[in-house]
């Protein structure tokens, strides 16, 4: 008889084998989950945006029709300017507002703990549901949250979401108001880095309050910035749940943006190749938009 001999090559072979097959089996079901209800979908779609999709006819092969037809339509391109207008405002508002709420807020204080977890509740609260409570809020009547108050300075009612004049920006203070306490979080886990001693030599010099923001706070919080940044971009572009709750695209298609364009076309109107084709033309835009703002992040880093 011969005795097997193992090398400790061989057994840190199998250690070796044994750490990196562990981890994917712990990965595995969230990835086959991924798999099914994400990027399989995801790449139906991309194939249907080529086809004229007909349930019980077959589908018919028509290449770029889809997108030459969404991009050249008129409502498509109301639905753009609608899009860059709500992403632009929201975004900034949101970042604004976040940004001050983050330096009101900072500390260890124990009341201070209690109050972020309130401000912080709309960020985690589905959107739907925030949706309907600004619905009521800007209920038309003098019976409404918001008119109720206005009619203590003898103004209102105000038609909120039935003036087309008024509906976009009455969406885009809601969305400020669901993602600010978001970018608040982010914000201050940026702030918790400043190191200390630059605010007391500032102090010292006699630096302003203005000052000491914009040559300390600012650039020691340009990571943090860089992140809330893109993720707002992202969401700005594809904004849907805001809108469809609050208007559902209206009043005369006022409110309507890319996203409830594309719902619209494919749920409504049955245009499964046009939502589609929507679809993965809003998708390119915001890969687009990440890599870019990435670069920009990765060069302002570099400086």
């Amino acid at each position: 008889m011969t005795a097997t001999v193992t090398t400790p090559a061989a057994r840190g072979g199998r250690r070796l084998t044994k750490k990196s097959v562990v981890p994917w089996l712990f990965l595995a079901p969230g990835l086959l989950l991924a798999l099914v209800f994400k990027f399989w979908p995801m790449a139906k779609g991309v194939w249907l945006s080529f086809f004229d999709v007909r349930p019980f006819l077959g589908d018919q092969w028509i290449g770029l029709d889809n997108y030459t037809r969404v991009l050249t339509d008129h409502r498509f391109q109301e639905a753009i300017g609608h899009t860059l207008v709500l992403g632009i405002g929201q975004s900034l508002g949101a970042i604004l507002l976040g940004f001050v709420l983050a330096l009101l807020l900072e500390g260890q204080a124990r009341s201070l703990k209690f109050v972020r977890t309130a401000v912080f509740l709309p960020a985690v609260t589905a959107t739907a549901v925030v949706g309907e409570l600004w619905r009521l809020m800007y209920y038309p009547t003098s019976d409404g949250l918001i008119n109720s108050g206005l009619n203590l300075f003898g103004l209102g009612p105000v038609q909120f979401l039935d003036n087309p004049d008024l509906a976009l920006w009455s969406t885009m203070a809601m969305g400020i108001w669901i993602w600010a306490p978001y970018n608040m979080v982010i914000i201050m886990a940026g702030l918790a880095g400043v190191d200390r001693s630059l605010y007391e030599a500032a102090a010292m010099d006699g630096v302003s309050l203005r000052q000491r923001l914009r040559y300390v706070t600012l650039p020691a919080i340009r990571p943090a910035l860089s992140i809330v940044l893109t993720l707002a971009a992202i969401r700005g572009l594809r904004v849907f749940t805001e809108v469809y709750v609050l208007t559902g695209g209206g009043p005369a298609g006022s409110t309507e943006v890319w996203m409830t364009r594309a719902y619209t076309l494919g749920f409504t109107r049955n245009d499964i190749g046009g939502a589609s084709a929507a679809s993965v033309v809003l998708l390119c835009v915001t890969l687009l938009l990440t890599v870019t703002v990435n670069n920009f992040r990765k060069r302002g880093d570099v400086r």
